[in-house]
């Protein structure tokens, strides 16, 4: 059982009372043995056993029952384990498309973050070249409303000289 290939010896006999078949070497599950007993026809100790030490038809059918029971029972064990490895397979498949979708999205998000990364670092550099030509032209903004200012005082100024002149010229003819 469990798998393994192993050669137990495995012996029948009948008890001190000759009820029941005591089979040495095999262990057996509630299971298997309930089962036993329900298919076993009751019947008198002399049809099941003709001696202790003899084999009956009785003890062959035994025999052949108990070598059923073991190898359904060994099918069942063998099933489940094959449904159990087949599962922890699946299971790991599920894991490793998990872990795979994961490592995408992580590489996704990298990808993602590197860019916008870029992008600001661009949107800066931008923002550098446009502040420093605003700078520059408001500098010469500056520049040219200082000129302004000073050519349009240096006009005042010229043309108030004027003016006094005309108005000084204007009451002198008239004095």
């Amino acid at each position: 059982m469990g798998g393994t290939a192993s050669t137990r010896r495995v012996t029948f006999e009948a008890d001190e009372n000759e009820n029941i078949t005591v089979v040495k070497g095999i262990r057996l599950s509630d299971n298997v043995i309930d089962r036993m007993k329900e298919s076993t026809p009751s019947g008198s100790k002399s049809q099941r056993y003709s001696s202790v030490y003899g084999a009956s038809a009785s003890d062959e059918e035994l025999k052949r029952r108990v070598a059923e029971e073991l190898a359904l029972e060994q099918a069942r064990k063998e099933s489940e384990h094959q449904r159990r490895l087949k599962q922890a397979r699946d299971l790991e498949r599920e894991r490793a498309a998990a872990n795979e979708q994961l490592t995408r999205a992580i590489l996704r998000e990298r990808i993602s973050s590197e860019e916008e990364r870029t992008k600001a670092k661009h949107l800066a550099r931008q923002l550098e070249e446009k502040d420093r030509v605003m700078r520059k032209q408001d500098a010469f903004y500056k520049e040219q409303l200082a000129r302004l200012e000073e050519r349009s005082s240096e006009f005042y100024k010229v043309t108030t000289e004027e003016y006094q002149k005309a108005a000084e010229e204007v009451e002198a003819k008239f004095k």
